[in-house]
């Protein structure tokens, strides 16, 4: 799934977790969110922010009640999505 900052593949999904691999691209950075019904853990080498001249990539596991992408709460909202 493409998004303004990268994209992400869903490497695992189950009844209550899905896993994604993240690519940030050069120069972008994720904005802030939350979600009501699920938590997110990220393993991250070296910040949220890409400033270098090479894409970067981490790993989110998701856990809850519900693991879709429509339930994001933008407490910072960098790219002017709904």
């Amino acid at each position: 799934m493409y998004r303004p900052w990268g994209s992400y593949d869903s490497v695992d999904l189950g009844p209550n977790y899905q896993v994604k691999r993240i690519t940030v691209n050069t120069s972008a950075r994720l904005s802030l969110q939350r979600h009501q019904h699920r938590v997110e853990h990220w393993v991250v080498v070296d910040g949220l922010a890409n400033k270098t001249d090479m894409h970067f990539h981490l790993i989110e596991v998701q856990s809850g009640s519900y693991v879709g992408e429509d339930d994001i709460e933008r407490l910072e909202n960098l790219y002017g999505r709904c």
